[in-house]
């Protein structure tokens, strides 16, 4: 039963959504929690109907816990958007570098969007859980001979991201297709955004694309590919964003770009604008809702079809981390304290950065509360630190929290992106187990590594061996 009271009762702070329509849920990238969280009697933190608190001691700490709900709120909210406000035909594919597994892949295809992979494993991934290759497009700037070789072979589109791919490409198609290898060619539009340098990928310095001054080059060397169908443009210009005027200027940049490939008789009927839309990972974080963007970018691109006299293209869209990222919490156990009078105070819990390597990788920033005692008052401002022989292994920093004890359970929100698909084996501690709960069940998604599975893939020389005996 979803609660619409969305107060955090430790925060101190009054959180209300968008909309508290029980048949209308807030966008939720709006939200701190997953939309189904609330308060039980016993003032533990529930999600999906589930304990969390009962949850750890069923499955452990650390612990990734998958709202269902959530998540496929914001699966229909991005499809359903684009059919409101964009005219014409348009498609939302999964940026799942944001979190690949066969569970999250299979529910975010029963919503009947496609997937953007940028490995040859995200690939296999997404077929084994069933997904049809007519909704997988393969992206990366660095694709393996052998990775272009399997997504040919499956047949899924191919988005080209500079000229050593796209020769490479020219082989294969010829070589292994009976037909045209359908692809879209990767542009980078010069547009910046006010996020994260390591998240930056619109600028012209950019590892990623074709640079705009070789648009004629490119478009005149896949006119004379056969074996080849240039079927669209794509460009993206980063993620965690909350403004929308870098995605309206680039919607005019990208139709330019397409009657431009249009002279060259190239059949490019689709344009990708990417991703990127932001989250509220802290209460003063204010991005767009999921259909404020929506609808920005759809008549962005309307109008600059209308000023180039061009029809409507296939309009495609990839967010990551809009979909997934508020749908899960990271439940972790609080274990030692260390107080140093007048500077700091540690509170360690039982992950860090192998399950989450966000904050010492992009600073970034996290809101956690005591899942266990939810109405207790704040009293303290700590440093919320890893387990990890590592001094920048610190989850939170400047963390308002209630006095722990050893034991208390911490949510850690907005999770559902980065964590896991970055998560590592530092230090040799296994990853975490994921669950998804929905209407009060939970289901083990992801085992927990255990040590045997940290030394599986690990070979011993034969002199060695022999040494040992």
């Amino acid at each position: 039963m979803l609660s619409t009271d969305r107060s955090l009762p430790n925060t101190g702070h009054r959180y209300v959504p968008q909309i508290t329509s029980l048949d209308i849920p807030p966008s939720p990238n709006q939200e701190l929690l997953p939309l189904t969280a609330k308060v039980n009697s016993s003032d533990n933190l529930e999600i999906g109907g589930c304990e969390l608190r009962k949850l750890v001691e069923q499955y452990g700490s650390p612990l990734y816990i998958l709202d269902e709900f959530t998540l496929r709120t914001a699966c229909s909210q991005y499809r359903d958007s684009f059919t409101t406000y964009y005219s014409g035909e348009s498609q939302v594919i999964y940026a799942s570098k944001a979190w690949s597994c066969l569970a999250v892949c299979r529910i975010i295809d029963s919503e009947n969007l496609g997937f953007d992979v940028v490995s040859g494993g995200e690939l296999y991934t997404t077929l084994e859980a069933g997904v049809d290759k007519d909704k997988i497009y393969f992206h990366g700037n660095n694709k393996s001979v052998t990775e272009l070789e399997f997504a040919v072979e499956v047949g899924c589109t191919i988005m080209v991201d500079n000229w050593l791919e796209l020769k490479n490409l020219v082989q294969i198609a010829s070589a292994k297709s009976e037909q045209p290898v359908p692809i879209m060619i990767r542009l980078t539009p010069g547009i910046e955004c006010h996020t994260h340098e390591y998240i930056r990928t619109g600028h012209l310095d950019s590892k990623f694309g074709f640079d705009p001054n070789q648009l004629d080059e490119v478009f005149t060397y896949l006119s004379q590919q056969e074996s080849l169908s240039c079927i669209g443009l794509h460009a993206h210009i980063g993620s965690q964003i909350f403004e929308r005027q870098p995605h309206q200027d680039l919607a005019s940049v990208l139709v330019d770009w397409m009657k431009k490939a249009q002279g060259y008789g190239l059949p490019v009927t689709t344009l990708n604008v990417g991703g990127g839309l932001g989250i509220k990972y802290i209460e003063s974080d204010d991005p767009p809702s999921i259909s404020e963007w929506v609808s920005a970018v759809s008549k962005a691109v309307e109008n600059a079809c209308n000023q180039a006299a061009v029809p409507l293209p296939k309009l495609i869209a990839e967010p990551g981390r809009s979909l997934i990222g508020s749908a899960c919490v990271t439940a972790y156990t609080v274990g030692s304290r260390k107080e140093i009078p007048e500077f700091n105070t540690y509170i360690a819990v039982d992950g860090g950065m192998s399950d989450n390597p966000r904050p010492i990788t992009y600073q970034s920033v996290y809101r956690a509360v005591v899942a266990n005692r939810m109405s207790a008052p704040i009293t303290e401002e700590v440093t919320l630190a890893g387990k990890h022989c590592e001094s920048g292994d610190v989850v939170i920093k400047n963390a308002a929290l209630p006095k722990t004890e050893p034991g208390d359970i911490l949510a850690v929100m907005d999770t559902g992106a980065y964590n896991y698909s970055m998560a590592s084996n530092y230090n040799r501690i296994g990853r975490p187990a994921a669950i998804v709960v929905y209407e009060g069940e939970a289901n083990l998604i992801i085992e927990r590594e255990t040590y045997h599975d940290l030394i599986e893939q690990d070979r011993l020389p034969e002199r060695l061996v022999k040494h040992q005996e």
